[in-house]
């Protein structure tokens, strides 16, 4: 997470997002990361453990008032974000109403279109076990036997992903072998031949057979090789990141971007 620094206060004891893998010491970074992720700050971030971190070590004594105040009030929980900013000053009010729109936008979407938001934005992030979880309760909702077949699709293509990610590579092809059914996307076949390169003993479907010509071999081999060598002086996860880290549809933003470190890929597994 990029950051711009405004005041040379930090806070003592910096309060750790598990979503981002990153700790905020300054009221600016605590706003910068509620505004460029929107999805991070609904549904529970702003709890009475931030609020007191809000009073007590960015001297915001009056800001958490007000968020407690509101809290209690038993409203949209959602206005505790605005309420932040607002007292905060880091973003002017056209920035903050443009906010407003995009989480009134997030809470109009259907369940399963903002579930899959959710669980996109946590693989961005790395938190592949939390993802995962997402995704598997999408999927085994009743609600989904009625989503459109591409939607599902993309939905079994970044489980995939996340799996891959973490070496499942047996959960990542079932995954991946679901999503091609819906997709029929050769970007899905193109990954699910990946990880017969990563696993010699996963075998190409012989439904796959006629379909992944020499010629298709040929030129994914080539990209394959690419990769590690792009990768040879770095983790083994980031060459599985350019593997595996796009959707097939709609490539998502943030995507290849490098593991801080092994143990926050570890603590999004959990």
């Amino acid at each position: 997470m990029s950051v711009i620094f405004c005041r040379k206060e930090r806070a003592a004891h910096p309060y750790f997002i598990e979503y981002l893998g990153a700790y905020v010491y300054t009221p600016q970074e605590l706003c910068y990361a509620i505004y460029n992720h929107p999805l991070l700050a609904m549904d529970g971030f702003i709890s009475r453990n931030l609020i007191d971190f809000i009073r007590d070590e960015l001297d915001m004594g009056f800001a958490a008032l007000k968020m407690e105040r509101w809290m209690k009030s038993g409203e949209n929980p959602d206005e505790l974000i605005f309420i932040f900013l607002q007292e905060a000053e880091y973003y002017s009010g056209t920035e903050i109403n443009r906010l407003r729109q995009k989480v009134s936008a997030l809470r109009k979407l259907p369940p399963l279109e903002y579930a899959k938001k959710k669980a996109d934005s946590l693989m961005e992030f790395k938190q592949y076990g939390k993802a995962i979880a997402g995704y598997e309760k999408i999927l085994e909702s009743p609600l989904s036997e009625r989503a459109d077949s591409s939607f599902v699709g993309k939905v079994w293509n970044n489980l995939g992903a996340c799996h891959a990610r973490i070496f499942q590579f047996g959960k990542a092809l079932d995954a991946y072998d679901k999503a091609y059914l819906l997709l029929k996307d050769t970007e899905v076949l193109k990954r699910i031949y990946y990880l017969t390169r990563l696993r010699p003993d996963i075998q190409l479907k012989e439904r796959y057979q006629s379909i992944v010509t020499e010629e298709k071999k040929e030129a994914w081999d080539k990209e394959f090789q690419q990769a590690e060598e792009a990768s040879a002086q770095s983790e083994a996860i980031q060459k599985l990141d350019e593997l595996f880290g796009r959707d097939p549809v709609k490539r998502m933003e943030g995507a290849g971007q490098v593991l801080e470190t092994w143990k926050q890929e570890y603590r999004g597994m959990a």
